[in-house]
């Protein structure tokens, strides 16, 4: 009865995680891609307008659409090609359910955050009730990991394995699945996908496991690029799961 509780809570618990993310993620893409539709027009606009007079502007207006174009690229805003490009939101589901990722679990790249007012207060609501529930989230998962952990020590010490052993051959088997299915691999993804080398992959890898995020690689960012459907949710998942597999060694 303990363990189907216990399964039980913990189902719910998943179920709980992700529907607040999704909940999160609808929340933010309403709130934020009509003001997002609205800084594309008026950068295509800008562009337009300095492409047919900029033979004739002065020192102080040539400064001003500096100005005006950095703060459209800080803003996530990229004008730069056709129009086709501008349909292309930042704030689709795949982006937005990626940033209520990166919220929860304090990466915090900083390439995509909430404009309006609406957005700016809902994200800090979403982050005070979200941030607890990660870190209870990845305390449950890495538990049941630590049971796998317990089940493969109790595997070896009835081959007559010593205690001492059992443990270090117990943290070694899962650091090095870790390493291998959290680094490794994803960042065999990332070349293929982003174009970046191996070791820019690695670095993206852990400077996001670690929480560091300093944001000068994202995923999906790329205008020169086509991605598929959702591959933000599915990094942003590798995300919570690799957050999780570091519970587990802080637990072991």
């Amino acid at each position: 009865k303990a363990m189907c509780s216990g399964r039980l809570q913990t189902a719910l618990l998943v179920a709980g995680y992700f529907a607040y993310l999704l909940v999160g993620a609808a929340v933010f893409q309403a709130l934020e891609r009509t003001a997002e539709k609205q800084e594309k027009m008026a950068a295509a606009q800008m562009k337009e307008a300095f492409l047919q007079n900029f033979t004739q502007l002065t020192v102080a207006e040539m400064e001003q659409f500096m100005k005006n174009l950095i703060e459209a690229i800080q803003n996530g805003v990229y004008p730069v090609g056709n129009e086709s490009q501008f349909e292309e939101s930042n704030w689709d589901f795949s982006n937005s359910f990626f940033f209520a990722g990166t919220v929860v679990s304090t990466i915090g790249y900083g390439t995509l955050h909430p404009k309006t007012a609406g957005g700016q207060i809902f994200c800090v609501f979403f982050a005070l009730f979200g941030i607890p529930l990660n870190i209870v989230f990845l305390h449950r998962v890495g538990k049941m990991l630590s049971l796998l952990c317990k089940k493969l020590g109790k595997f070896l010490y009835e081959k007559g394995m010593r205690k001492k052993k059992i443990k270090f051959l117990t943290l070694l088997f899962f650091l090095a699945t870790g390493i291998l299915v959290f680094l490794c691999l994803p960042s065999v993804f990332f070349q293929i996908t982003e174009g970046w080398s191996y070791s820019e992959g690695i670095y993206f890898a852990f400077i996001t496991l670690s929480t560091i995020g300093f944001g000068d690689y994202v995923v999906g960012k790329q205008s020169d690029r086509k991605y598929f459907s959702y591959y933000r949710v599915l990094v942003a998942i590798w995300i919570l799961f690799g957050l999780a597999w570091i519970a587990l060694l802080f637990n072991l």
